[in-house]
């Protein structure tokens, strides 16, 4: 055994291991931690600022961001983009940059997706106490503002001494490549102990390869699965993140084209089947496809695979009420793989989808039911053709008729990435995925802000990728920082930046629930103290322009599909302006979402809406 060591500061040391981590599956190779997002304060400047310099851009790649949120976002983007193969490091320096982190390592959790956090911290000595910029508790003296990160970590440390980062490095690597755990990383560094040198053991710094499993179902649990599968009349796949994330989804189409078995998809599982595939039934759930919810409403057997199901998949637990329905759950977690009572399958979702058509050789549904999902699909494919058609190519675009001009232009290698307010709604209906990494919805936690970062993570994982982040104003205005990371980096992403002048889904849905669209628009204040005067005169194509931006402002429909065509073939990041008529046109919601409405009211908005969902809350039952 190796007794050598070296001395290295612990920032220095932390960089140079993190420099050495590989994951590998199916004989694959990729750098685990690929990069390092950073802004540099006191906190960190010194320690693993000056660390990341002396390693080299070869050993750890650096990027500069504006928002140290932002930075999570790019990470995460970078990490769904590569399966979660692949990571990026965020640094950040105390105080306000490091509570920044909170929001983005909710989104990578909630999303399972890795993110490794080094946020700096207070002196581990007290040498100097209280800090700048410290919060200082009465009763528990060894607490910092980075303990907010605990409950959105999957692994959380503070380095306190120098040795304790040997064991601590190791247990966040395993959790970041560890499909079953995976999620934000955080380890906390203490400003000192960051410079503070130690002679470390030389095996510290040896390559290490982290391989990612493939679980294989167990027999028993696979049987029971096969049985129920077919004794089922009306079985439906719900395909979630996972299939993405095991790159499940030739093994998922293999299953649908040999039995049969509909297919519809989550959010994050859009895309696991093309499109056009006849078994692709597209979204389920509140967001969902007429067809899909039809299908869920009276399926007997539920098969979800790599999914969550989330209120909006389940709508609201209100979705599936055939009175016989069961479930099967295949998930490489069996927290998620019990949900809804299921019989479970744990195992990795390309493993468990092989064995399922192993064990279901020659098994198909009934001519008659592939018949009416067919049928289903048919009809609402001339939904979409009618929301997605402009009759007038000289008329001022709705929000859907934006999305049928970019499906117009886009190839199967784009992605589409989106988080937040009445465009996930519309995709998920309407957005025809040509390829599994085209779809890139945010929709765990549904963050405003994520797409431009998250857009700049995806074309640094995917060099040549067009990448188009669709973002409102409402959400243009919570954080268009990361535009100048875009042209600093030269990373040619696409923004569509839709204008409706507020908050267009939470006004839709205040609306709904007796709330009168009340502080939703982007509005002066009119004399009666509500903001329902003239639009408020900001320019926010101006804006985009002022940070970097390539800028084309489209008016009509034509001139819309020429910008997005002239944006696609663009080597500048580039963003296509256009205000939309906010006429709605997408069809409505196939299904409910349980949104709380005020029990007793005086305002007859309110009064009724509670009418409404006294109806929808008594089909709601639990699956036992």
């Amino acid at each position: 055994m190796d007794q050598s060591t070296r001395r290295l500061t612990v920032a220095q040391a932390l960089v140079r291991f993190l420099s050495a981590q590989y994951t590998e599956r199916d004989g694959v190779r990729h750098r685990l931690i690929a990069g390092t997002w950073g802004i540099f304060g006191h906190g960190n400047v010194a320690g693993i600022g000056q660390a990341l310099l002396e390693a080299g851009e070869q050993a750890m790649p650096f990027h500069q961001g504006r928002n140290e949120q932002a930075m999570v976002h790019a990470a995460v983007g970078y990490a769904r983009q590569l399966g979660r193969l692949s990571a990026q490091a965020v640094t950040t320096s105390i105080g306000p940059g490091a509570t920044n982190l909170v929001t983005g390592a909710a989104l990578a959790t909630i999303n399972r997706l890795p993110v490794l956090l080094l946020p700096g911290d207070y002196f581990a000595t007290r040498a100097a106490d209280p800090l700048l910029q410290q919060l200082e508790h009465p009763v528990e003296a060894d607490l910092s503002v980075n303990d907010t990160l605990r409950p959105v970590s999957r692994y959380f440390d503070r380095i306190t001494r120098p040795e304790t980062l040997v064991p601590s490095a190791l247990a966040a690597m395993r959790v970041l490549a560890d499909p079953a755990e995976t999620g934000a990383v955080t380890l906390a560094l203490p400003q000192d102990v960051q410079a503070e040198a130690y002679d470390w053991p030389e095996e510290f710094f040896a390559e290490r390869v982290w391989r990612v499993r493939r679980p294989a179902p167990d027999p028993v649990e696979l049987a029971e699965a096969a049985r129920a599968i077919r004794g089922a009349e009306r079985p439906l796949i719900v395909a979630g993140g996972g299939v993405h994330h095991s790159e499940a989804e030739t093994a998922l189409r293999e299953l649908a084209d040999a039995t049969g078995i509909p297919v519809a998809s989550t959010q994050a599982g859009k895309g696991s089947l093309r499109h056009d595939h006849p078994a692709d039934l597209g979204g389920i759930g509140h967001t969902g496809t007429a067809v899909s919810d039809d299908l869920a409403r009276t399926a007997d057997l539920v098969i979800g695979v790599g999914t969550r199901y989330t209120d909006f998949t389940t709508a609201s637990a209100t979705l599936f009420r055939n009175p016989g329905v069961r479930f099967v759950n295949l998930n490489i977690t069996a927290f998620d793989a019990h949900k809804l009572a299921a019989r479970p399958l744990v195992a990795d979702a390309r493993a468990g989808l092989e064995a399922l058509a192993e064990a279901l050789a020659g098994h198909r549904v009934a001519a008659a039911y592939e018949a009416e999902y067919r049928s289903g699909k048919e009809r609402w494919e001339q939904v979409v053709a009618g929301a997605f058609r402009a009759d007038d190519e000289n008329a001022v675009p709705t929000q859907t008729q934006v999305l049928g001009a970019l499906d117009s232009v886009v190839g199967d290698a784009d992605v589409i990435i989106n988080a937040a307010g009445s465009l996930p709604g519309d995709l998920h209906k309407l957005w025809r995925a040509r390829s599994p990494r085209q779809y890139h919805l945010e929709y765990g936690y549904s963050c405003m802000g994520y797409e431009i970062p998250a857009g700049i993570g995806v074309q640094q994982a995917a060099p040549g990728t067009p990448v188009w982040s669709l973002v409102g104003d409402g959400t243009y205005l919570m954080m268009p920082t990361e535009i100048v990371t875009a042209v600093q980096e030269s990373l040619p992403v696409n923004l569509v930046l839709i204008q409706n002048h507020g908050y267009a889904s939470i006004g839709g849905l205040s609306e709904s629930v007796g709330g009168e669209r009340f502080g939703t628009a982007y509005r002066y204040r009119a004399a009666d103290g509500t903001f329902s005067g003239a639009p408020l005169p900001v320019d926010l194509a101006a804006n985009a322009a002022s940070l970097g931006m390539d800028v084309i402002r489209a008016k009509t429909v034509r001139e819309l599909r020429d910008a997005l065509a002239e944006a696609r073939a663009s080597d500048r990041p580039t963003c296509v302006y256009v205000e939309t008529d906010p006429a709605p046109t997408a069809p409505p919601a196939q299904a409910w979402w349980d949104v709380p409405v005020a029990e007793v009211a005086s305002r007859e908005a309110a009064v009724n809406a509670r009418a409404t969902y006294d109806g929808h809350t008594a089909e709601r039952r639990r699956h036992l």
